[in-house]
């Protein structure tokens, strides 16, 4: 009897979940939380110029801490968004990932960005502030896919996701 109880609110609670899709699963489901990860300091390497890259370029590391706020697991998948690097645009983000966050749980996440110095001129006080040990500060803006199975594959933004500052590791 518990069983087959069971298995009607099971049903019942499925065709609910499946008509708030249709509302939009943002009103159901919230937003992973992203946050810097005091844990390790984001970092910001500079490149010698090669073939590829005449003018030489730069490898950004930053470490966020990702949660999900949700009764329910999901997967993080996707991550589309911009770089700034001393509040001028450095580099276009567009990652894939599956990235799995289980009900109210957190991980951490480095995301690793190439800037290539032909592709923008505006950077040059970056580079500067790099060359003289001088802080570096950035922003990560950008929206997130999710996975959440049944409950479908939401996105949410534009977000400001993370914003710190870079020591330039040699």
């Amino acid at each position: 009897m518990k069983l087959v109880r069971r298995t009607a609110v099971l049903s019942l609670m499925a065709v609910a979940l499946s008509g708030c899709a249709g509302m939009g699963l943002e009103s159901v489901l919230q937003a992973p939380t992203f946050q810097v990860d005091q844990g390790q300091q984001a970092q910001l390497r500079l490149l010698g110029p090669s073939a590829q890259n005449p003018l030489g370029g730069a490898a950004v590391r930053l470490y966020a801490r990702v949660g999900n706020p949700n009764p329910v697991g999901l997967t993080l998948t996707r991550l589309v968004g911009q770089l700034q690097l001393q509040g001028t645009n450095a580099a276009r983000v567009d990652f894939p990932l599956g990235l799995p966050l289980q009900a109210g749980g957190e991980a951490v996440v480095p995301i690793e960005i190439a800037i290539n110095f032909n592709d923008i001129p505006g950077l040059a006080n970056v580079a500067r502030n790099a060359l003289t040990g001088q802080p570096i500060s950035y922003s990560l803006n950008g929206t997130v896919g999710v996975d959440a199975g049944l409950l479908g594959q939401p996105s949410f933004g534009p977000l400001n996701l993370l914003e710190g500052n870079l020591r330039v590791t040699r």
